[in-house]
């Protein structure tokens, strides 16, 4: 039977739930067990996709379709496994389902209440990971204890432990142990609060992870324990880390994984942790030794609306020893006018993903400033449709080319909407999703890039480069580099000659992992850390002098 671990948090949000679940995970699968994750989340949206980016952070799309939670990024690239659509779950998704159900009379008439059905069905999610293939289950809460939403999730995971036994459960909570300046003191209290909370919904924590700025000592800790009824050794120090991926180390230093795997009965030597391949990692992400400046040329504004795009850069950095500064642009300031001063100090540009009209001419203007500049330039989803445009208006000759999605008007609607979306209405759910085949050109660079010419990547969009006008872009030197596989739609673009221009209409930013970077953001940071050495150089300059001494002496002796 597969064994479940329950994370929840309390004091203040953000204190890093996710991030402790998926440092934990990592712990685990290097200790050779198998690992799955699930966020469960209060919210009524049936699920991210339709929520703004600058309120809710990315969507993360899985290769089944999902439109997830952006900590199903951290699950996948800390663990290393591809989730499905259902290690997402929310309060909109579960009370739809049920509501499904009592229209189809599946309850025969009864009157339908949060307890049992709706918590009966929060079980049912959380039951539906523990297939034979996993050891373990980590399934994380979202929002806070005490939080009015959470309260169905607290109830069908304290039931939960009925239904499998109680040595096959271990609820961890994440609270905040705050450092007050004017007393000069760390606080308990926050922590006896939020455990007294939670104990009243009928959880009794196994363990308490202490988020704080600064080591927890032993005295506080055995004060912990004492005041919550833990174990000492349960009470872990989860202090700020320089990177997320040192976190593991973090914890695995301060025992919660051989703590967890003690209370879960995974003993003997076959549980015995290796952690050198993480160990060697975090050693070379302390040992960079370049930097580069990469811009990102965005509509949104918070750095979370582009979590797997500033990760993917950052694991592409790993490779080559380079820290990458990830410097965010808002598409609505860069202007043609303006873009040398604005890029001209840039050493690559990634232009991500998106929807709507705002900042897209700005991206445009990104695109052609890399394009004429030799400047590396990556396109991700919009990313690629806005280089097309701007290949298309300012090389092909189509003026006022655009996207039907912005322009419907254009005289050369060079982006266009999928044949198969003309007559969808609903938003959420609805668009090209999840995981999809291309046929990438031999020869060419994303082949070079990938290693081979079938690769397969996530993809979110309604629009594609229209094929009415894709003779008229290659014959002005663009090359349509990917396809699919029945070469319908164009995947990848890319421009012979330049460092690196290319572009993508999916997004490869979810498939990248710490450890194994994405090819396309390698090559993306080749580019640019080879820029960035030839813009270091001193520049000679040239001798004149001497050649104009010589045509002079010449024009002399031609008079003479």
């Amino acid at each position: 039977m597969a064994k479940h671990i329950f994370v929840t948090g309390g004091v203040a949000s953000s204190l890093g739930k996710g991030l402790t679940a998926s440092s934990l995970g990592r712990l685990l699968r290097s200790r050779g067990l198998r690992v799955t994750m699930q966020k469960l989340d209060p919210y009524l949206n049936v699920d991210p996709g339709t929520m703004n980016p600058d309120e809710h952070g990315e969507v993360f799309v899985t290769d089944d379709g999902g439109e997830m939670d952006l900590d199903l990024g951290h699950y996948e690239r800390f663990i290393d496994e591809v989730l499905t659509k259902d290690s997402n779950a929310t309060t909109g998704s579960i009370y739809r389902s049920v509501i499904a159900k009592e229209r189809r009379g599946d309850f025969l008439g009864r009157t339908v209440q949060v307890i049992p059905h709706i918590t009966d069905e929060i079980r049912g999610r959380i039951q539906r990971l523990a297939t034979d293939d996993v050891d373990v289950v980590i399934t994380e809460v979202g929002g806070t204890v005490g939080d009015i939403e959470i309260l169905p999730f607290l109830e069908a995971i304290r039931q939960f432990r009925k239904d499998v036994g109680r040595d096959n459960v271990c609820y961890i909570h994440l609270t905040l142990v705050p450092f007050l300046g004017p007393s000069g003191e760390q606080k308990t209290k926050p922590t006896q609060h939020s455990v007294t909370e939670l104990r009243s919904r009928g959880i009794q924590p196994d363990v308490i992870v202490c988020r704080s700025d600064k080591p927890i000592s032993d005295g506080l800790k055995r004060k912990i324990s004492n005041l919550c009824d833990v174990p000492m050794e349960a009470v872990v120090s989860a202090i700020d880390a320089r990177s997320i991926y040192e976190i593991p180390l973090v914890l695995h230093e301060e025992g919660l994984d051989a703590y967890v795997c003690q209370l879960l009965r995974f003993d003997g030597p076959q549980y015995d942790i290796d952690l050198s391949d993480w160990e060697a990692l975090v050693e070379r992400i302390d040992a960079s030794r370049n930097r580069v400046r990469i811009g990102l040329i965005g509509k949104y504004t918070v750095k979370d609306a582009y979590l797997s795009v500033f990760e993917a850069l950052r694991h592409a950095g790993f490779a080559y020893s380079t820290e990458v500064d990830v410097v965010q642009i808002p598409a609505e300031e860069v202007s043609e006018l303006l873009a040398p001063e604005q890029l001209g100090d840039l050493d690559g540009i990634v232009i991500p993903g998106g929807f709507g009209e705002r900042g897209t001419e700005g991206k445009v203007a990104a695109a052609g400033y890399a394009r004429e500049n030799g400047i590396p330039c990556l396109g991700l989803c919009l990313g690629l449709q806005m280089m097309v445009i701007e290949y298309a208006r300012n090389v092909a000759g189509l003026k006022g080319a655009h996207s039907g999605e912005v322009d419907s008007d254009s005289p050369h609607p060079v982006i266009d909407i999928m044949d198969d979306q003309q007559e969808v209405v609903d938003k959420g759910g609805t668009m090209r999703l999840g995981a999809y085949i291309a046929v990438l050109h031999p020869g060419s660079q994303v082949a070079e890039a990938y290693g081979t010419t079938v690769v397969s990547e996530r993809h979110r969009h309604r629009f594609e480069v229209n094929p009415r006008y894709r003779h008229r872009l290659e014959d002005a030197g663009l090359a349509l580099s990917g396809t699919s596989p029945d070469g319908r739609l164009v995947e990848f673009i890319e421009l012979p000659g330049h460092p690196y221009w290319v572009g993508t209409q999916a997004h490869p930013e979810f498939k990248s992992r710490p450890d194994k970077p994405h090819p396309l953001f390698k090559g993306l940071l080749a580019a640019a850390i080879e820029r960035a050495r030839l813009r270091s150089e001193p520049v000679t300059e040239p001798v004149i002098e001497p050649v104009i001494t010589a045509a002079i002496d010449v024009v002399s002796e031609t008079v003479s």
